[in-house]
């Protein structure tokens, strides 16, 4: 669409024109999204930032407030040693997330509290051998050693 509009020609005409040739020639065929619904979102309320949080969600990014991302990390850590297939690397997969925990707890949080203190190793060790030892049961007992 290089060409000036002639005088004398409606800009409305001239755009139609000019649309009708490119889908002649099949410009618009091959656009990302062709033949696709709409996002859901689109009528959504106008949001400035939706371009970042599209591109975020896109990078698989989290836009938690750093306490509640360590708890989640924290539990996440929690739940893999219980699914761990020795004490040791229980122990070890406890033990990598335990100094973020205390690093939290001695500095004050940007956002909500933390809630949590470190696990004890032996007592989540002794809890693995315990689920093992009764069949491999998954959930978050009480006795991990995380405040409520």
């Amino acid at each position: 669409m290089t060409e000036r509009k002639p005088p004398g020609v409606s800009h409305e005409s001239w755009v139609d024109h000019q649309i009708r040739d490119a889908e002649a020639r099949g410009e618009f065929a091959s656009l990302p999204g062709a033949g696709k619904p709409l996002p859901a979102d689109v009528e959504a309320p106008y949001d400035e930032l939706w371009w970042i949080k599209r591109k975020m969600a896109r990078e698989g990014m989290s836009v938690l407030p750093p306490a509640l991302a360590l708890r989640k990390e924290a539990e996440d850590a929690l739940a893999a040693a219980w699914a761990a297939p020795s004490a040791e690397a229980a122990r070890r997969i406890v033990a990598e997330v335990n100094p973020r925990i205390l690093e939290m707890m001695l500095r004050p949080p940007p956002g909500p509290p933390l809630g949590l203190k470190p696990y004890d190793l032996d007592e989540i060790v002794r809890e693995w051998h315990a689920r093992r030892a009764a069949g491999g049961a998954t959930e978050i007992a009480d006795s991990t050693g995380a405040a409520e």
